[in-house]
């Protein structure tokens, strides 16, 4: 399959928007990088960001501030060391970047996984710009949780609740994240989203709509054995950087000059 904002807005239930569109287009460039074409991966992944982001409505912290967003302010855990630091560097992107010291990091990574990033650290907006909103949640997951190792070996594990723990901290909306992930492997499988006892049924376990361990185990037995996910290579551009042209408009346009001036 070729994973669409289409996919993410069957999983999340609402109408396709940018959010879901940021999140493909990070997949695009990084995700085959991160190890995230494989299906059981991806399905962990996306059901993480669907609970973080509220479904993609939301690419950024609500600011208040609230009690606990004042304590931000000078979080050297965080790298805020300055004053305005809490609220300068609030929770941007799906999964919320925040801090100084993480706006520094995602910056460090974009930077070698191409050249034209932002400096996060300076420019705290661009993180809220595409391709970089998509990009920030596969830096979270690959290198920038609190381990500083990719997330990968607990999605292949099945163990949501550990994946729970290295993006939240604890196992905050466990019950939620279960929820979404289980959406998010019917739709990556081919269901619909709310199909469970259709999968249940199909894959010879009782037809109760629950998705309890024997389904859990079920749902990631499958998609450990289905091809590897696709993702679309249109990208959205940076904003202020053209967009450079994909390997296969280059070779229509190659075709046309070849067609109307010949050419081997």
């Amino acid at each position: 399959m070729i994973l669409t904002a289409d996919h993410l807005s069957a999983i999340a239930g609402t109408a396709t928007n940018d959010n879901m569109r940021s999140t493909v287009a990070g997949l695009a460039k990084a995700g085959v990088g991160a190890g995230l074409e494989r299906p059981h991966r991806l399905a962990h992944y996306l059901g993480q960001l669907a609970h973080e982001s509220a479904g993609w409505r939301y690419d950024r912290e609500i600011w208040g501030p609230t009690a606990a967003q004042k304590r931000y302010e000078g979080r050297a855990d965080l790298g805020n060391t300055q004053p305005g630091d809490g609220s300068r560097f609030r929770g941007r992107g799906p999964i919320q970047i925040t801090g100084r010291a993480n706006y520094r990091s995602f910056a460090a990574w974009a930077q070698k996984l191409d050249r034209r990033a932002p400096d996060f650290e300076s420019d705290t907006e661009a993180v809220n710009t595409d391709p970089w909103e998509g990009l920030g949640p596969i830096w979270y997951w690959s290198t920038g949780n609190p381990t500083r190792a990719s997330l990968n070996g607990l999605a292949d594990a099945n163990d949501l609740t550990m994946i729970t723990r290295r993006i939240n901290g604890g196992t905050n909306g466990l019950a939620d994240r279960q929820a979404r992930y289980v959406r998010a492997a019917l739709v990556l499988a081919g269901y619909g989203a709310t199909e469970v006892r259709r999968f249940q049924k199909e894959a010879g376990l009782t037809a109760d709509g629950i998705a309890g361990p024997k389904t859990l185990a079920a749902l990631h037995a499958k998609l450990k054995a289905m091809p590897v996910v696709q993702f679309s290579v249109t990208t959205l551009p940076s904003a202020g950087t053209p967009a450079a042209p994909s390997a296969g408009i280059i070779a229509a346009l190659l075709a046309l000059f070849k067609s109307m001036f010949g050419g081997k």
